[in-house]
């Protein structure tokens, strides 16, 4: 790979000479812009706006535009001049957690090379420190023209630089999130729970460019005169609004575990099966219901036989009391027969003739 910068890593009083080298690389498809009437391709030239021509590159210069629109001329040599330490050299400044770096601040990465043989006993030293202390490594270093900050850690055997943006070019998140208040059920979060575990996880390698892949294979039926195939319908069809959160959420379960053919009903590869909201309650106010009627149903049982029973206790209570008073009606008659005197009879005294 060709080296974008030459340089050295400062590490205390150990200085590390490397090259730099660009880790990453687009793939993207890059279009000209064309004459749709003859198809005659449309470029910029860079001309003077004062004489009203085309200059070369070697015409062209740095300057800065003033808030008044004047332009103050700037050039390699005031550049050159400016106390910068890093113009060649990569000076780490502290060693921190890699947790600690916020990943809005990663921008473009760098392998660094060993550059020559008596540079890979330090750098060698440097890989190894990084990787025993688990931590990254936060640096200063000038590239085309201006100072940046940088990230060093190791992959694999080689040193990575992330480019990082300065703390204060980090926008802060005002009126992005949402200025309503939502509130989320345990329902909802246990269904993208089981969304995100059918999902599961996915090894980084397999993913491509699949636009990318399809424009290739629009322009190589062009170029041989051939129809491009035309996008099947669910590609053209947009997403819709959602309706039914908990409806989106198990479809997309259900066409996860589809995607990945997991169609076991061993407890590895099932989804919990989950209930609507609705369909809960409706179960739940069936269930206190019937409990309800139950509760009434043996209520009134009770009742009843409670009613029966005293009802039976009062009749037998009234049915003694008779029979008492019954009793006792005998007993006061015969009472009274044995105390009534029998009346005495006085005989009639005969006439004496």
């Amino acid at each position: 790979m060709r080296s974008i910068w030459n340089g050295a890593i400062s590490f205390g009083l150990v200085s590390i000479p490397i090259k730099l080298v660009n880790a990453t690389e687009n793939h993207s498809i890059s279009f000209r812009q064309i004459h749709l009437e003859d198809g005659g391709r449309i470029r910029y030239r860079k001309v003077c706006e004062l004489e009203d021509k085309e200059v070369t590159s070697a015409e062209i210069g740095k300057g800065y535009e003033d808030a008044d629109g004047s332009i103050i001329p700037i050039t390699e040599d005031d550049l050159a001049a400016l106390p910068i330490p890093t113009a060649k050299t990569i000076e780490i400044v502290a060693f921190v957690p890699a947790d600690r770096i916020d990943p809005l601040q990663m921008d473009t990465a760098y392998y660094l090379s060993a550059n020559g043989v008596p540079a890979a006993k330090p750098y060698t030293l440097l890989r190894e420190a990084l990787k025993r202390s688990q931590k990254v490594a936060i640096a200063k270093f000038a590239l085309r023209g201006r100072e940046r900050l940088g990230m060093l850690r190791v992959v694999d055997d080689v040193i990575a630089m992330h480019g990082l943006l300065w703390p204060d070019e980090i926008r802060a998140p005002q009126d992005v999130a949402p200025d309503t208040h939502v509130t989320v059920r345990d329902a909802e979060l246990d269904l993208a729970d089981a969304l995100m575990d059918t999902l599961g996880e996915v090894d980084m390698d397999s993913l491509h460019d699949d636009y990318r892949s399809a424009v290739e294979e629009m322009i190589a039926a062009k170029t041989s005169g051939e129809a491009p195939e035309e996008a099947p319908a669910a590609a053209k069809s947009g997403g819709g609004k959602v309706i039914d959160l908990m409806a989106a959420l198990e479809s997309s379960v259900r066409a996860a575990k589809e995607a990945r053919g997991d169609t076991t009903s061993d407890g590895a590869g099932d989804v919990a099966e989950v209930t609507h909201l609705k369909e809960r309650t409706r179960k739940k106010t069936a269930t206190k219901t019937a409990a309800k009627k139950t509760s009434s149903a043996s209520g009134a049982s009770g009742a009843k036989k409670s009613t029966s029973t005293k009802a039976s206790a009062a009749s037998s209570k009234s049915g003694a009391a008779a029979k008492k008073k019954a009793a006792s009606g005998k007993k006061s008659t015969s009472t009274s027969a044995k105390k009534t005197p029998a009346k005495k009879t006085t005989p009639r005294k005969r006439a004496s003739a």
